[in-house]
């Protein structure tokens, strides 16, 4: 997945709106932080990015002792 920043996103938003439509998907960042994506309608994540959100998932439940993947599942913090 490419990223690119909020600011570049506006001016570029026509151009970002066609690439997804062809199948690609795109983080938008806001200070450095990915906040969105924008991606085909309909379409499914491919499972490579699937995988590593989860990581990610992994991730921030090791930052915090005690709790649990299921935990921040549960409380929609994943």
């Amino acid at each position: 997945m490419r990223k690119i920043g909020l600011f570049e996103a506006k001016q570029k938003l026509s151009e970002l709106v066609g690439q997804a439509a062809r199948g690609e998907r795109i983080g938008i960042t806001r200070r450095g932080k990915l906040t969105a994506v924008i991606g085909p309608a309909g379409g499914t994540a491919n499972l490579q990015e699937l995988f590593a959100g989860l990581e990610e998932i992994r991730k921030r439940a090791r930052k915090q002792k005690g709790v649990t993947v299921k935990q921040l599942i549960g409380e929609g913090r994943a």
